[in-house]
């Protein structure tokens, strides 16, 4: 099949891409034919030339076409694209059939409140947000108008509470260590003791871990920015451990060497053999975190180990620790207690003069004289 510039396929359907006063346009056919698609392009570019626009095409736009659009062209170059991928496809099976066009905010709040029924504020708001950049993008790309973004812009993100906060203590992680098969144990013994995040660790390689050193080196990583990770002794001897050799890629592999993709049943049943309830495996970050900060680390120290971005994402751990508050505030009694003794028997002398046993204590009469006062002169 010959290619034509300004054509490309997709399924069976033939786009077509063109440019009108520097802007970039890429709309369907709507043809199944190499023919009748050129016949198409050749119709369209001969209207710019004479300065008929065709805007109405923005307003015949289907939800399904942008979504095609948006997945081969943004989503797939995103962080996380397989979540954003089964939004994609959710919003699709809502709204597929759809002019773009005909979006508003009615529309998108019910089903907005049809989507929070079953599934927490946080994942209504990711589905909002992939919605809203959807049409961002659909503008820029021509294939919906300003008015149809700023009526979907109207609705509001869901107020978001992440205060779950479920970590185990020191018998609980021991008891999970216990149950732990084979192949997760050290799986999970990385977790309770890096606070890595279980993609960093299951995608973990050996060429970043240092044991001369003592690092885990990070680089692909949720906020984007790389972070060294500090190997304690267990660790380190655990890695020690581990057979590997010069080809062996990833740390935590399968009998045939390929990288965990999940361990989700694997941890569960150990959960269930711990008797340790209502807990998942990101809250091994958490068990980290919580026993750092109620064994006296602070708040800065543990932000720069999970590689949080601010540190008001660390602060949901600060109530662990309170006694650091009232510490605070006893240095500084005792501070102001020294400063204030020092103050008062330095100034004592000066500002409260002793006159009971002073000699210079005299009647008035003898200050003043037989003659008196001495009258005042003009």
């Amino acid at each position: 099949m010959r290619k034509t510039k300004g054509l490309y396929k997709r399924g069976n359907v033939f786009w077509m891409t063109y440019k009108a006063d520097g802007m970039l346009y890429r709309y369907s056919t709507g043809k199944t034919t190499q023919k009748e698609a050129e016949y198409v392009l050749a119709c369209r570019r001969k209207e710019i030339k004479e300065g008929k626009l065709p805007e109405f095409n923005k307003g015949k736009c289907k939800f399904a076409e942008l979504a095609k659009e948006y997945d081969t062209t943004c989503a797939k170059q995103q962080k996380g694209y397989g979540t954003k991928k089964y939004i994609i496809r959710q919003l699709v099976e809502e709204f597929g059939n759809l002019n773009v066009k005909d979006l508003d905010a009615i529309i998108v709040e019910r089903y907005r409140s049809k989507y929070e029924r079953t599934r927490k504020p946080a994942t209504a708001n990711r589905m909002l947000a992939c919605l809203k950049h959807m049409l961002t993008k659909a503008v820029d790309w021509n294939m919906a108008n300003e008015e149809t973004l700023k009526r979907v812009r109207k609705v509001e993100f869901l107020k978001e509470n992440n205060k779950r906060l479920r970590f185990l203590n020191a018998d609980e992680c021991k008891r999970l260590l216990g149950c732990c098969p084979k192949h997760l144990k050290p799986i999970v013994t990385t977790a309770v003791y890096t606070g890595m995040r279980r993609g960093e660790i299951l995608s973990l390689k050996w060429e970043q871990i240092d044991l001369r050193h003592g690092y885990i080196s990070l680089t692909d990583t949720k906020s984007g920015e790389g972070r060294e990770v500090p190997i304690n002794d267990t660790l380190g001897e655990m890695f020690e451990e581990m057979p590997h050799s010069i080809e062996s890629v990833y740390v935590f592999t399968d009998e045939n060497g390929n990288p965990y993709k999940s361990v989700k049943r694997s941890f569960n049943t150990a959960l269930r053999k711990a008797e340790i309830y209502d807990f998942r495996f990101h809250d091994l970050r958490h068990t980290f975190a919580s026993q750092l900060v109620m064994n006296g680390v602070d708040l800065t120290t543990v932000k720069e180990l999970l590689g949080h971005k601010t540190l008001n994402m660390t602060l949901r751990y600060s109530h662990l620790a309170p006694e650091h508050k009232s510490k605070a505030v006893k240095v500084l009694d005792e501070v102001l207690k020294s400063y204030t003794n020092e103050n008062f028997s330095s100034h004592s002398g000066s500002q409260f003069t002793d006159y009971s046993n002073s000699d210079s204590r005299k009647p008035l009469s003898a200050m003043v004289g037989a003659t008196g006062f001495e009258p005042a002169t003009s």
